[in-house]
């Protein structure tokens, strides 16, 4: 139960979970939403935030961040985030995840994601049951892909009875190995150890026939070619539980952003070509893609001032995860409530989390949202720890003006009292 006086955003046009637009209120009590629509308005004694005819959404809920980077989070308008277990030291154990789980107190929620297997070696799996006891939210093979199919296959049935959702990464380590780079004409150009683009495609056959066989849920963190996804779609089609997401710059960007060595460009999976990028856009649009995710991964130069096979993965995307998908909106590949079930409704139902959906009921992690203001992403000037990013000095659309966790403020002017 929440402590704070109860909340009334005001003002505001309202995304409902439908996907429609109303004008109306949003009424927060003891941390949830009590009331919401046209005829709501302030009681007594609570804070009273105006929109001031802005939009009115959920909270992102943020799957696969590599470190809670609190400032950069709300300033993106992330309210959730479920932290990757390549940790240093990784949570593959109780103590190590139920920290985590409360690192993020008081103004933002951390759903730690459990190590799959002990220091996440693909060989013998972890505590998972006890780790989901401690606040683990789900189960990830973490940046590597698990080789060992008899591992997997146990993992993945462990998972199932333990009703968690296995997060997996893509790409098969056998073809992949050092490479930091898709095999195709850039990276020959640049002469950078590179991995065929089917390397996702086979790890992905694989852990969808072993998903069926455990009768298990999977989710592929990022699917990112033709292929891969077309594996997915047939997965869906047979009724499999199998979802897949993807970060912004898969569907931004090719493999030319990798020109002059541009280590801000450096990511894992690497960047694909022309036709991959414009498939991720299709998958978006039919509904084959469920999540997208900032993937935050914030390196500094010591990672990235490095020649580009040195150079780590990675990159600060939670800033960047709102402006980028609401291009999606703008181009007509989507409407605005798909995005927002791709940013936030579809990342907490994965999760189990009462969150991602403004309904009364679930829990008051509320946006204010000007989606057509523009801006300039600017790395020297990010609120991430470090500002890698490949969108530097880009301009966008879409800025968070004000942010609630639990119907309490996080990000912009204080409400109010009435």
């Amino acid at each position: 139960m929440s402590l704070h006086a109860p909340l009334t955003v005001t003002g505001g046009r309202l995304l409902l979970p439908d996907g429609t637009i109303i004008p109306g209120a949003i009424r927060c009590e003891g941390g949830f939403i009590v009331a919401l629509g046209g005829g709501v308005s302030p009681q007594p004694g609570d804070e009273v935030h105006d929109a001031a005819g802005k939009l009115v959404t959920p909270g992102l809920v943020d799957i696969g961040v590599f470190e809670i980077d609190k400032p950069a989070f709300h300033f993106g308008g992330v309210t959730r985030a479920a932290l990757m277990p390549d940790q240093n030291p990784p949570l593959d154990v109780p103590a190590r995840v139920r920290f985590a789980a409360q690192s993020g107190k008081p103004d933002f929620w951390v759903h730690p994601l459990a190590a799959a297997t002990k220091e996440l070696e693909g060989r013998s799996l972890a505590e998972i049951a006890l780790m989901r006891d401690a606040g683990a939210r789900a189960v990830a093979t973490g940046r590597r892909w698990i080789g060992d199919s008899g591992t997997m296959l146990r993992l993945l049935q462990y998972a199932g009875m333990l009703g968690l959702v296995v997060i997996a990464h893509a790409e098969d380590a056998g073809l992949v190995g050092n490479a930091v780079a898709t095999a195709g004409e850039m990276a020959t150009r640049l002469g950078l150890p590179n991995a065929p683009a089917e390397a996702e495609a086979l790890a992905l056959a694989r852990d969808i026939v072993l998903a069926e066989l455990a009768g298990a849920a999977i989710h592929f963190r990022k699917v990112t070619t033709a292929a891969g996804l077309d594996l997915v779609r047939r997965a869906k089609d047979r009724g499999l539980k199998v979802t897949a997401g993807v970060s912004p710059a898969y569907f931004m960007l090719s493999d030319l952003a990798m020109a002059e060595f541009r280590t801000f460009a450096h990511l894992s999976p690497p960047l694909r070509s022309e036709v991959d990028r414009k498939a991720v856009i299709a998958a978006i649009a039919d509904g084959t893609i469920d999540v997208i995710a900032s993937c935050h991964d914030p390196r500094g130069p010591e990672d990235k001032r490095l020649p580009f096979a040195d150079s780590a993965p990675g990159m600060a995307g939670a800033e960047t995860l709102l402006p980028l998908t609401l291009n999606l909106v703008r181009d007509g590949v989507i409407p605005i409530g798909r995005a927002f079930d791709l940013l936030a409704a579809n990342p907490a139902r994965l999760l189990g989390v009462n969150a991602g959906r403004l309904a009364v009921g679930t829990e008051a992690d509320i946006a204010v949202i000007d989606p057509e203001r523009p801006w300039i992403v600017d790395s020297d000037k990010m609120a991430a720890s470090a500002g890698n990013t490949p969108f530097d000095k880009q301009p966008v659309q879409g800025r968070v003006l004000a942010l609630f966790k639990g119907g309490v403020l996080v990000r912009a002017k204080k409400p109010r009292r009435t």
